[in-house]
């Protein structure tokens, strides 16, 4: 019999700490039993994951690598044509499907975070860097301030989404895609609805 090969240590403590997220409290997961679940010892843990914290952000990464990577050349063409808001949707949309197989675990992450104003205040401004990602992947400029305000009000429209996946059991996430496409067309009259400012504090005429 052909022994497979072992996973990278990285790739085991992650399983490990998902695993535990999915069938446990994360409030109450410690550090040692991630080691023991992978099967590591807690000097190789440290030297890859030093903190819980850490093994969040690796998640929040994994997710935003799925996102950003897209998806096969032709449907990514297709897209692309498609109204900002239609762009918007899809990148969204792939970042819930590369959360999908950890939902559990992101589901014991969210629940255990909410007690910890840090800890939530670091995932807050991670959030609003992963949707500035997003608005890149849409076609959308993510950078100065116009940009940053763009991110936080995406950041919030997926936050909300989020819980709503959360509780959506169906198998093509129908009621997280509606969700979003709800909250992006608000978002999207309301940007129609608010002309910029000029210098002076008039406003403009709508472009």
């Amino acid at each position: 019999m052909v022994q497979q090969p072992r996973k990278p240590l990285p790739d085991r403590l992650f399983e490990a700490a998902m695993t535990l997220a999915a069938t446990h409290s994360w409030r109450q997961v410690a550090l040692a039993d991630i080691a023991a679940e992978a099967k590591a010892g807690l000097d190789e843990l440290y030297g890859v994951f030093p903190s819980k914290a850490a093994i969040v952000a690796r998640l929040a990464e994994r997710a935003d690598h799925a996102m950003l990577k897209g998806e096969d050349k032709e449907a990514a063409q297709e897209v692309a044509g498609a109204p900002a808001r239609e762009r918007l949707l899809d990148v969204l949309m792939r970042r819930f499907d590369a959360l999908e197989p950890h939902k559990d675990a992101v589901a014991s992450i969210v629940r255990s975070g909410g007690g910890d104003p840090c800890a939530a205040l670091c995932a807050g401004a991670r959030l609003a860097r992963s949707m500035a990602w997003a608005l890149e992947a849409a076609g959308l400029n993510s950078s100065g301030v116009q940009g940053l305000v763009k991110a936080r009000v995406l950041a919030a429209i997926y936050l909300s989404a989020l819980f709503v996946w959360l509780r959506d059991d169906s198998a093509d996430k129908g009621r997280t895609m509606a969700h979003l496409d709800r909250s992006l067309r608000r978002a999207e009259r309301l940007v129609q609805a608010r002309p910029p400012f000029r210098r002076g504090g008039r406003r403009e005429a709508p472009a």
